[in-house]
């Protein structure tokens, strides 16, 4: 393994940390009606566990409001008690063969909670960047020995490495902060 495979693993797992974070920062409830704040929310039907996205349709026809519709009307009752028991704050309204969330104005003391929320998955986005460059470093030397690479290259291999955390911390940050004004905005 050379030291430029290492390096492009590394990014590689990185990317997948960031987009993780984001990820995660989709089911943190803003002002709005986001699907992702719902679609994976585990639902027991059919005697397994599948998420809402799987067994339903989610829209969003004004901006405080979800609808959910599920394929099969008879899974209607375990998708609401899911929503019930994932506590994240709504009341779902069976409305027939669909179920409608309403979002509420979130009070500042709420939206706080949330930001506090944000940066917590975000310092675990950034202890998992920064075990993605310690193993690649411990990689870097045990491979340093074996393949007759030359310390300088061993250096630049490094410089780069310590380059592309602080690049996707910084990514991270950056969307600490878009999220934290969507959040805030009321």
């Amino acid at each position: 393994m050379t030291l430029d495979d290492i390096l492009l693993e590394a990014e590689e797992k990185m990317m997948k940390t960031e987009q993780v974070v984001v990820h995660e920062f989709a089911g943190v409830r803003t002002g709005k009606a986001s699907a992702g704040l719902i679609e994976n929310i585990q639902v027991e039907v059919y005697g397994s566990m599948m998420r809402i996205r799987e067994l339903a349709n989610i829209n969003t026809p004004e901006p405080r409001t979800l609808v959910v519709q599920p394929w099969d009307a008879a899974s209607i009752q375990a998708i609401e008690k899911a929503i019930q028991k994932a506590n994240i704050g709504l009341s779902p309204a069976v409305q027939g063969k669909l179920i409608r969330l309403s979002f509420p104005e979130l009070s500042t003391e709420r939206r706080l909670e949330f930001v506090k929320l944000i940066k917590k998955l975000a310092e675990d986005g950034r202890v998992a960047v920064r075990h993605v460059r310690r193993d690649a470093m411990d990689l870097f030397k045990k491979h340093a020995h074996d393949s007759g690479i030359t310390e300088d290259d061993k250096k630049q291999a490094e410089k780069d490495l310590q380059k592309l955390t602080d690049d996707f911390i910084a990514k991270i940050d950056a969307h600490i902060v878009h999220k934290e004004k969507e959040i805030m905005t009321v």
